[in-house]
């Protein structure tokens, strides 16, 4: 017998419940804001607009299915099942931290503030929560596959994300490594640099587009259901023994580019979850490219 679905609401700690965590009490917290000239009362409203989509998303969830709830620092502890559901309630970036546990769950983006959130993979309002779920496990029902970049390390560790993998050195200084095309055979250039970024479509409008407007690239930024990376180097520094000739390029289905660690620590993070990030030494090996899981986004 098949189990019936489970709805996963994904949420995160509001700013107002941060604030009572450091300080204790509302009126600690409201102290603490008025000393540097701000008010609580904007907070307080943003934590009770979150809470009150909580309260209806969770009241949406069909009576025969299962249900639970997960917060963002929680994500890496928390066992996503086949027949899941997954909610994400709160701002874009959110689907991002999430999209990483993922295998191919659809996934629905609930906005819990519209008009300050872009609103680029968190599309819906909370009312539509209960068509949406139906739609989730409907037959032909309406999805974008939206492309992952994976990282993949000679020891078998591996690292999904949606929007880019950074990789470099802890603490953001010099990283030391050598730099190829997967499956050269030659070991790469040799490059000293502040790291490097492969990012995907729909990262193209965060830091990858950062890095692609800074160079004036003339590659065109992916789609974000298109099946094709950009990378970049963060400020590759030339010297006798370090070169700069492969600081940009593009990723299409079955190419990969492959780093070879020659420091002591370099770390790979996935969507800025820098708390769940590979760790590679000296001598080891990563191959960057397209994921073959896709997030699955609910539209």
């Amino acid at each position: 017998m098949s189990l019936a679905p489970r709805a996963v609401v994904v949420h995160r700690r509001t700013e107002y419940e941060e604030l009572l965590a450091r300080h204790g009490t509302h009126g600690q917290a409201a102290f603490f804001l008025s000393s540097r000239g701000r008010s609580i009362d904007e907070v307080v409203r943003r934590h009770e607009r979150t809470r009150q989509a909580l309260r209806e998303v969770a009241a949406a969830v069909p009576l025969t299915w299962r249900s639970a709830r997960v917060e963002r620092a929680d994500l890496d502890r928390f066992l996503f099942a086949p027949e899941d559901v997954v909610v994400v309630v709160g701002q874009d970036g959110l689907v991002a931290n999430t999209a990483k546990y993922l295998r191919g769950q659809p996934v629905v983006g609930i906005d819990t503030d519209p008009g300050r959130n872009p609103g680029v993979l968190v599309r819906h309002r909370c009312a539509d929560a209960a068509s949406l779920l139906h739609a989730a496990i409907a037959a032909g029902g309406r999805a974008e596959e939206l492309t992952m970049v994976e990282a993949v390390a000679d020891d078998t560790q591996r690292l999904l994300a949606l929007n880019e993998i950074y990789l470099g050195s802890p603490g953001h200084q010099t990283a030391r490594y050598r730099l190829g095309p997967d499956g050269d055979e030659s070991a790469g250039e040799a490059q000293a640099s502040s790291g490097v970024l492969v990012g995907t479509g729909t990262g193209a409008t965060g830091w990858l587009r950062s890095l692609w407007l800074e160079r004036g690239s003339t590659a065109g930024l992916p789609a974000p259901c298109e099946r094709r990376l950009l990378w970049f180097v963060r400020e590759a520094w030339p010297s006798p023994a370090t070169g700069t000739t492969r600081v940009a390029g593009e990723l299409g289905r079955g190419q990969g580019l492959r780093l070879t660690v020659e420091s002591d620590r370099i770390v790979v993070f996935g969507d800025g979850m820098e708390g769940d990030a590979l760790e590679l030494t000296w001598g080891q090996s990563v191959r960057l490219g397209i994921a073959e899981t896709a997030l699955h986004l609910v539209t």
